[in-house]
């Protein structure tokens, strides 16, 4: 991998950790099992709303085998505001049951195991292995990485998994986890998806901005006519 392209990557990891230095997992959580949960919501969904949706979630739902016999239906109301509803209640529900089954209601720490449990994927257990057990085994690739990757000159595929490893390559693996925040909060923050503020991105110096066009550029970097 290019020199350059290293030195480049570390320029841009210091100077998001300089413009967001708390950044961190926006889930709120107790446990491992809330953890887990809250990313299972979170796909195609906001923290913010999830976050909403678990403060009375794990009120009622303490243990694995709250969830493991939870009404089917009931739970899908509950997390209904957060999309693709169905499908999310029954990973949970599932997974649940899969957690008394061969792991004694608990959520396990590697990689391998959380990868078994339905509706968890790479991105769902990079979550929980590194917020919760402070393990760094990848790179959490959501959408808002996935796109900065592209934008930034990191990445050149759209693959999240193919991104991941790339990332993996170009960043030291302790750094792997506050990577991922700190380009979720950039992303959230100043380099949306429709109107990236380049103004005020404090990377826009090292940024090769793939994809945007002129217009996504300041106006009051322009010269007035």
């Amino acid at each position: 991998m290019p020199q350059a392209l290293r030195r480049r990557a570390a320029g841009i990891f210091s100077a998001l950790g300089r413009a967001y230095p708390d950044a961190g997992c926006a889930l709120r959580r107790a446990s491992a099992l809330d953890l887990l949960v809250a990313t299972i919501l979170s796909a195609q969904c906001t923290d913010e709303r999830v976050n909403k949706v678990t403060k009375g979630l794990f009120r009622k739902y303490r243990k694995a085998e709250d969830y493991a016999g939870a009404d089917l239906r009931v739970l899908e109301m509950e997390v209904h505001s957060t999309g693709f509803f169905r499908s999310k209640a029954r990973h949970i529900r599932d997974s649940a049951r899969m957690l008394i089954e061969r792991h004694e209601g608990r959520v396990p720490g590697t990689m391998e195991e959380l990868l078994e449990l339905p509706g968890v994927a790479r991105k769902t257990a990079n979550v929980v292995l590194s917020a919760w057990f402070g393990k760094a085994e990848g790179v959490v690739v959501d959408t808002h990485v996935l796109r900065l990757s592209r934008r930034m000159g990191l990445s050149r595929t759209a693959a999240p998994e193919k991104v991941e490893r790339g990332l993996m390559g170009l960043f030291e693996r302790r750094h792997w986890g506050l990577l991922s925040h700190r380009l979720i909060r950039h992303g959230r923050q100043v380099c949306r998806a429709l109107k990236p503020d380049c103004a005020r991105c404090p990377v826009r110096s090292l940024c090769a901005r793939v994809g945007l066009e002129p217009t996504s550029r300041s106006r009051a970097a322009r010269p007035r006519r």
